[in-house]
């Protein structure tokens, strides 16, 4: 069953794709951003690894067995900086704007935060020259994000979800 898509449709696909964004992608006529951190990738998290474990091999191999105390201090110290960065390497803001409605995701630790707001009354702070968090609220609720942008470039992220509420 073919379904017929109206003049209106069409414009407001022409509108969201002709838009030129630094941080969002454009899907159709949805608007995604993906806020993440950027940290260590998996392979490197293993050389390191990989790494510490041979220094105790080898100290163990050349006999040096008054250093293994130290060694094993610095094995479990990193085991926890892994475990602790393990825990954090999916936070992120992820927002979409389609059709109507702003959907606002916070993971934290593995806590996810879920705010859905009508796109015609979502205000979007800081308006200029501030570099604080990006607010976004409606409806009584507000939600801040851009955690993981740097702070010269929210003031620019703000504009650009200002510009895509507005053209979508």
């Amino acid at each position: 069953m073919a379904r017929r898509i109206g003049a209106g449709a069409i414009c407001e696909a022409v509108a969201l794709t002709s838009l030129i964004f630094r941080f969002a992608t454009v899907s159709g006529q949805r608007i995604d951003w993906q806020l993440a951190r950027k940290g260590l990738a998996e392979r490197e998290r293993i050389w390191q690894g990989t790494l510490l474990l041979a220094m105790v091999l080898l100290f163990w191999m050349l006999g040096n067995r008054w250093h293994m105390p130290l060694v094993w201090l610095a094995a479990v110290a990193a085991g926890a900086v892994f475990v602790r960065y393990g825990r954090h390497a999916a936070d992120g803001d992820r927002i979409w704007l389609q059709g109507s409605r702003l959907v606002v995701e916070r993971e934290t630790a593995g806590w996810l935060e879920r705010a859905e707001f009508d796109r015609s009354r979502v205000r979007v702070e800081p308006k200029t020259a501030d570099r604080s968090l990006i607010r976004l609220s409606a409806q009584g609720r507000s939600v801040d994000v851009g955690r993981f942008v740097r702070p010269e470039l929210r003031q620019a992220l703000a504009s650009e979800i200002r510009m895509a509420l507005r053209a979508a």
